[in-house]
């Protein structure tokens, strides 16, 4: 099961298309969500009888128009909707514990128009072990390109696995991209090295990493992207002519920020389309 969450945002929107064209690639039901926020109502000294009623009316109101919207986009995808008591990213969090995939837009109702990304969309980025796709409001040409950062860790294999079954059901072209950069003593003098050594090294490791992936998915075609770089660079890059980036999630701290690990942060601010957080089990 897919799940969307909606707030009347274009972006939720743009989030609502995205989903229910994955759940008809996907041969998956759509769930559509919203969540019925009151905290920041609850104040004594201002109190207001009919509030309750409009946050549902606004709910539903909310929900039916992402129902039509899907059904217009895939009307044969089965679609439901959930009004569901709570802060949006708690109700986002626990829907992902039978979800096979959640769908964000980037930046929700009151988001500063500086930030790329929204509080919601990061903190469940951050939090949960489904992949996390957050989708950009507006609207670009298809690419038929799907990217995917890859680098020498187990961490990135989950997000290995999505990138090329996302790529396969689209028919897209995969471009894996490997950025890496000299570690820091390389830059003394005293330490040869031998730049034309530490290339092929990593473009061996590309190809490693992708053997099995290529017997398993013999349509995909492969673009092999290893350049020295830094990785948010590389993959804010391929995101400019790519229709989803994909990314794993490295993170290990109590933080959200730390628990998305840099360059999936990075990737999520900068990217110019999709993106997917898939962080491992």
């Amino acid at each position: 099961m897919i799940v969307v969450g909606v707030d009347g945002s274009v972006a939720a929107r743009a989030a609502v298309e995205w989903a229910a064209n994955d759940a008809f690639r996907a041969h998956e039901p759509l769930r559509i969500v919203h969540a019925v926020d009151r905290t920041p109502y609850q104040v004594r000294r201002f109190p207001e009888e009919d509030l309750p009623d409009a946050l549902k009316r606004q709910g539903r109101r909310i929900l039916d128009e992402a129902l039509a919207l899907a059904h217009e986009r895939q009307p044969g995808v089965e679609a439901t909707t959930h009004d569901i008591e709570g802060s949006p990213a708690a109700v986002l969090r626990d829907q992902a514990q039978d979800a096979s995939e959640i769908v964000v837009g980037s930046r929700g109702l009151g988001g500063f128009r500086g930030a790329l990304l929204g509080s919601v969309s990061m903190h469940v980025a951050g939090h949960v072990t489904c992949p996390v796709v957050v989708v950009r409001a507006e609207h670009r040409p298809v690419r038929g390109q799907v990217a995917v950062g890859l680098d020498d860790s187990p961490q990135s294999e989950p997000a290995l696995d999505y990138a090329f079954r996302q790529a396969w059901v689209r028919g897209a072209t995969l471009r894996a991209v490997h950025a890496w950069q000299l570690p820091v003593h390389a830059f003394a003098p005293q330490i040869p090295y031998d730049m034309d050594d530490v290339r092929a090294a990593q473009h061996r490791a590309v190809v490693d990493r992708l053997e099995a992936y290529k017997q398993r998915y013999p349509e995909v075609k492969i673009v092999e992207d290893v350049q020295s770089a830094h990785p948010v660079d590389a993959l804010t890059e391929a995101s400019e002519e790519a229709d989803l980036l994909v990314v794993g999630s490295h993170g290990r701290g109590g933080l959200t920020s730390m628990l998305l690990g840099s360059v999936s942060r990075g990737a999520l601010h900068h990217a110019e389309c999709a993106v997917a957080v898939v962080r491992g089990t």
